[in-house]
């Protein structure tokens, strides 16, 4: 019998009900629980929570690399302090005994505790912590909400979808059969994404996506995928957890209080941009699980 592989999605901050809390990523949660193979088994078996309280390590974190699981989803939601030493230890643990792993962050410091994360850590960059090796790119580009700092790219309201540019060769997360050309090119939308790149010497990394600022028209860093060996198994840094968040995929769901930008709905009225964004969140469970992605 094919066996049911596990994944976590945990959350760096205790439950609060006015933040990004994991209830926020249910639509996620219940996409990935629903996948079916063939057989018509589940593919995956999903656990969904937060960190315990900050000061400590936390419980399940602390001991991933001798947990169950096959998959971590790590929504770094943090100020800075949402990993511990032990924490991140025992991710990389983890990761080294072939887990697959997923990062995501936010703008400006916001997940900046993952900066101690190896390997997939490097390829995050901050405002106050391992800024951007480029200096140009230290300058705000989304210049409507003034209060958060670069980086900050724009890539259009929460509730609406952004074009996005693969790289090529195409990575197996954004393949798309129903695609004219075979591939995804919409993500969800988001005023301010963080910022991602290769980190210089990890020859396993490469950026995937790209996408396009709405304000500026620069192009920023949407995916690094790190390619599995017999050391390390996948992963990939993303440059905001919007893109899987409940709010970015249907905004009647609801965000926080401190969320000040109007939202679209331009997603809520594109079959084809809906179907791209769940086509990649299901890509990414089956390559972090090292399982086949449809091609074609």
């Amino acid at each position: 019998m094919r066996p049911t592989h596990r994944i976590l999605l945990q959350t760096t901050i205790p439950y609060a009900e006015d933040d990004w809390h994991i209830g926020r990523f249910a639509l996620l949660r219940n996409l990935l629980g629903d996948m079916r193979g063939d057989d018509g088994l589940p593919r995956f078996e999903v656990t969904a929570r937060d960190r315990d309280p900050v000061g400590a390590p936390d419980s399940v974190l602390s001991r991933l690399d001798s947990s169950a699981f096959d998959e971590l989803w790590l929504f770094a939601v943090d100020t800075g302090d949402g990993l511990t030493a032990a924490d991140c230890e025992a991710i990389g643990r983890f990761r080294r005994r072939g887990g697959g792993l997923l990062v995501a962050r936010d703008h400006m410091d916001l997940g900046s505790s993952v900066c101690t994360l190896g390997g997939v850590g490097a390829a995050h960059y901050f405002h106050s912590k391992h800024p951007d090796p480029d200096p140009s790119r230290h300058q705000a580009d989304d210049t409507i909400t003034t209060d958060i700092l670069w980086p900050n790219y724009h890539s259009g309201a929460n509730g609406d979808f952004q074009r996005i540019e693969p790289c090529f060769p195409l990575h197996p997360v954004l393949t798309d059969p129903e695609s004219p050309d075979g591939a995804i090119h919409f993500f969800p939308a988001h005023p301010h994404e963080g910022a991602v790149g290769k980190p210089e010497h990890d020859a396993s990394a490469r950026v995937i996506a790209t996408g396009r600022s709405k304000l500026s028209g620069r192009s920023f860093n949407l995916a690094v995928a790190f390619e599995p060996s017999s050391e390390q198994g996948p992963a990939v840094a993303v440059s905001t957890f919007h893109h899987f968040a409940d709010y970015n995929w249907d905004p009647a769901t609801g965000s926080p209080s401190f969320v000040s930008e109007a939202p679209g709905d331009g997603l809520a009225h594109s079959p084809e941009a809906q179907r791209s964004v769940r086509r990649y969140a299901t890509n990414l469970a089956l390559w972090l699980a090292g399982q086949p992605v449809a091609m074609s």
